[in-house]
């Protein structure tokens, strides 16, 4: 019996379980979270629609937790696809906690699979236009982008944001996307790629809860003004997670893609000063 392609997908919502509906047909599923009955729900429900499921519990702010994971990946057979979903939001979380998932826990997941890239392997860390809200400085970035994982929550750009969760949110985020950046490299030199998606708002029950905070009226106005009128859907998110881990995108790396109907490009050119 051949060995079986592993897709690893992170984060057992609504992007990560239309991401393992999109690109998991014929090939192993390993689905993480860090809530098991959250977790058993998807995996149950992803099984009764045919997919081949492995759940794991899996806490993204424990390096040891996603080295486990990224070790059970290879247990399971070849890994072809890693798409890490899981995240925070600024509606619904601490500063502390939103730097530990979003900022330390993805780069522990792009420390992980390096570690066990081999020849095409495709990773795919999902950011957020709200990455390109940043306004750091050159050596803010660089910090981001190549500090050692374990040190990024002593750095002074982390350390001086204070309590304010929407500022935690865009560094790290912003850091996810440099970090990518700067990691293409050591997955270049496996034969593998990574790189971010940064979404827009998309109707996940997370933006839901941002919807509903008290940034969440200029967030839904935005997507009026930029043009779109809408918010994404979990299946595009997907779409554009199947095309980085697909064979159309062999020369794509160390990149972001923008999946945000305009949103991004709005605030720069169009927001009123």
């Amino acid at each position: 019996m051949s060995t079986s392609d592993v897709v690893v997908i992170t984060g057992a919502g609504g992007m990560g379980t239309a991401v393992a509906r999109r690109i998991g047909s014929g090939r192993t599923v390993l689905l993480a979270d860090a809530f098991p009955d959250h977790l058993d729900r998807a995996v149950a429900a992803l099984r009764a629609e045919g997919y081949r499921v492995l759940g794991r519990v899996t806490d993204i702010a424990d390096r040891t937790s996603v080295n486990e994971l990224a070790e059970a990946a290879t247990a399971a057979g070849r890994p072809t696809a890693v798409v890490h979903t899981a995240g925070v939001s600024a509606a619904t979380s601490t500063v502390a906690r939103i730097l530990e998932v979003d900022l330390a826990g993805t780069a522990y997941v792009i420390d992980a699979f390096e570690q066990l890239a081999v020849p095409g392997l495709s990773v795919v860390c999902v950011a957020s236009m709200a990455g390109h809200y940043a306004q750091l400085s050159p050596a803010a970035e660089r910090a981001l982008a190549i500090a050692p994982a374990d040190e990024l929550l002593t750095l002074d750009v982390v350390t001086s944001l204070g309590d304010d969760p929407v500022a935690a949110y865009i560094v790290a985020k912003r850091a996810n996307q440099v970090r990518v950046q700067a990691a293409a490299l050591a997955y270049n030199r496996r034969g593998a790629r990574i790189n971010t998606i940064s979404p827009g708002v998309v109707s996940t029950a997370m933006a839901e809860a941002e919807q509903r905070s008290a940034s969440g009226e200029q967030m839904m106005a935005m997507l009026d003004a930029c043009g779109i009128g809408r918010t994404g859907t979990p299946a595009e998110i997907a779409e554009a997670a199947a095309f980085l881990t697909g064979p159309d995108s062999r020369y794509i790396t160390g990149t972001d893609l923008l999946v945000d109907g305009g949103q991004a490009a709005w605030l720069r050119w169009h927001r009123p000063r």
